[in-house]
């Protein structure tokens, strides 16, 4: 019987375009979902943070958290009560400082996140690197009115709060300094860069971008292509060829070409 709805849920979350899409490890009320160097961390509907270890998930904490981010800089998330943000350390999740509501540990060491009135901020290489649970860090804001942000291999990509898309490719990890950002065609509610530049979105409706074209010569990419998913989508990550996908319902995916 199992097998059976397996297949029927394939079948109806068919994907184009060479993604085929399956059933992922069984998460419960899915939220959020991240993915960075082969590991991936999800939230639930409760707050609970959980990490993927071969089929199975394990809840991380008793605290309750909004957001959490795997990558480069380590596992980050933002608590659920007033936007705290906390780094994993040595098994526990210890308070660093800092009011985020949404953040993206897959750059090149440093830390971006957004605030619930839709700064942007970046945490540099180094004092994420060195956070070890005592005293705070400093972050350094980045003057743009964002309410999602994400790094990887080739730059930095955001949405404001009008659902437009920006791009840099000039922040730096180690200073958080950067130029300019340029806006990119297209309309999103959140954008996840993968660690090898990689880029999705997924839009007010729930429909799923992906970005072609990106290379070290050309780091914004050309174009959007529809990934076809018959469930409108929450949130989605991707690593190591493997896209996750959240959909509005909690349904937990696993996509692969």
């Amino acid at each position: 019987m199992r097998a059976a709805a397996g297949f029927l849920v394939l079948c109806y979350l068919a994907v184009s375009h060479a993604w085929r899409c399956s059933e992922g490890p069984r998460l419960y009320n899915a939220r959020q979902i991240d993915a960075g160097q082969g590991k991936v961390v999800a939230t639930n509907s409760y707050g609970h943070v959980h990490f993927l270890i071969g089929s199975s998930w394990y809840r991380m904490s008793s605290i309750r958290f909004k957001h959490a981010s795997i990558g480069p800089a380590g596992l980050w998330a933002t608590g659920n009560s007033g936007d705290k943000v906390y780094k994993y350390i040595a098994g526990n999740f210890v308070a660093s400082g800092g009011l985020l509501r949404q953040l993206d540990a897959g750059g090149d060491g440093q830390v971006v996140g957004v605030t619930s009135s839709s700064s942007t901020w970046c945490l540099r290489s180094d004092y994420a690197s060195s956070f070890k649970g005592s005293g705070s860090v400093s972050w350094s804001n980045l003057s743009r009115v964002m309410k999602y942000i994400s790094c990887g291999k080739y730059g930095c990509w955001g949405t404001d709060t009008n659902n437009r898309i920006f791009f840099t490719q000039t922040l730096s990890p180690t200073t958080c300094g950067n130029s300019r950002w340029s806006q990119i065609s297209g309309s999103a509610a959140m954008v996840e860069v993968g660690t090898d530049g990689s880029v999705f979105v997924v839009n007010r409706s729930g429909q799923l971008y992906q970005r072609l074209g990106i290379s070290s010569r050309y780091r914004s990419g050309t174009s959007w292509r529809a990934v076809s998913m018959r469930m409108p989508v929450r949130h989605v990550a991707y690593d190591l060829g493997n896209l996750w996908v959240v959909t509005t319902s909690g349904l937990l995916m696993k996509c692969t070409h």
